[in-house]
């Protein structure tokens, strides 16, 4: 009789999440789960995951001198504006696009 390799929970073991959500919200991860062949379950995780890795990746150190700071603070202060800003405004949202 061979036995085969059953997954274990105890090896990597899982706890609840609970997520409150708009129904638009719901309806737009489900569409888009659906659309990957996913729960969606899994895909929350995935993209979950993902964006964790990638928001910790993005930690990074600059060192700069007191008026190289102080230009950039200066910078990320002003509010945007020109004619790239005013277009990307006015563009539509894709994901609200299409109603399936």
């Amino acid at each position: 009789m061979s036995t085969a390799p059953v997954a274990s929970s105890t090896v990597h073991p899982t706890c609840a999440v609970n997520l409150r959500i708009r129904d638009d919200v719901r309806a737009l991860i489900d569409r888009a789960a659906k659309s990957h062949g996913k729960s969606r379950s899994d895909f929350m995780i995935d993209a979950a995951r993902r964006a964790a890795e990638e928001a910790l990746l993005d930690q990074t150190l600059v060192r700069v001198d007191a008026a190289t700071y102080a230009h950039f603070l200066a910078v990320l202060d002003q509010p945007p504006s020109g004619e790239g800003f005013e277009r990307l405004m006015r563009a539509g949202k894709p994901w609200q696009a299409l109603s399936l």
